[in-house]
């Protein structure tokens, strides 16, 4: 899984991506605010690891900021990392949508703990014999396997990561274009259309179910 940290002390920043690299994750890391967001837009990421004391070369964005974008654009969970041990700046990072604060200084071990525990929750196990493969953009059930494209695996990991759940056209556009580009309902139907499908070949059960006027949730039936 794809990690970001953005984290202008470069000696830490080096040490918690050495671990998470460790520990099997792919860390990438910035130095400054700016660096963040422009990753941010471009790349799609797992979770995200951040200072709020951030350097911004701009001057129009700090960590606290750059947390609220996240949120406002993503689902993508968020760890801030910070000096500031005040009841009232962990209370701040929590209202700004951060799944999680931890405060300097810390024990890398604990921050693995915390990002495995997060990723647990983000991702759970979709359904029994259904897998996505991000590698080979691939979705498998049972012994059945088919190739996606990036935005249909982005959609399909969306909706697969909270079965059962509604979710509507808006989150799922949040999360399938990393760039934030204004998409209509139509094209996203149209992906949806598309994707389904392509999951033909998987199974004889619907996985992708409408929700009038509400959006799409993942459900393989049992019978």
């Amino acid at each position: 899984m794809n990690i970001l940290i953005v984290e202008d002390e470069v000696d830490l920043g080096s040490i918690v991506r050495d671990y998470l690299n460790a520990n099997g994750f792919a860390s990438t890391l910035v130095n400054d605010a700016d660096s963040g967001l422009e990753k941010i837009k471009q790349e799609s990421w797992d979770l995200i690891v951040l200072d709020v004391m951030l350097p911004s070369k701009s001057g129009r964005i700090n960590g606290l900021a750059l947390c609220q974008e996240v949120r406002n654009n993503t689902n993508t969970p968020v760890i801030i990392m910070s000096a500031r041990i005040e009841e009232t700046d962990r209370l701040i990072g929590f209202e700004l949508g951060a799944d999680d604060y931890i405060c300097k200084p810390f024990s890398p071990r604990e921050l693995v703990a915390r990002v495995k525990a997060i990723l647990k929750r983000a991702n759970p196990e979709p359904c029994q014999g259904f897998q996505l493969i991000k590698e080979s953009l691939t979705a498998m059930y049972g012994s059945n396997k088919v190739e996606l494209t990036l935005i249909e695996y982005r959609i399909l990991k969306t909706l697969s990561a909270r079965p059962n759940t509604i979710i509507s056209r808006d989150d799922l556009m949040k999360n399938a274009y990393s760039d934030h580009r204004i998409v209509s309902d139509r094209t996203m139907d149209s992906h949806i259309t598309k994707l389904r499908k392509k999951l033909l070949p998987l199974t004889d059960k619907e996985i992708i179910h409408s929700v009038y006027g509400a959006g799409y949730k993942f459900h393989i039936s049992d019978n």
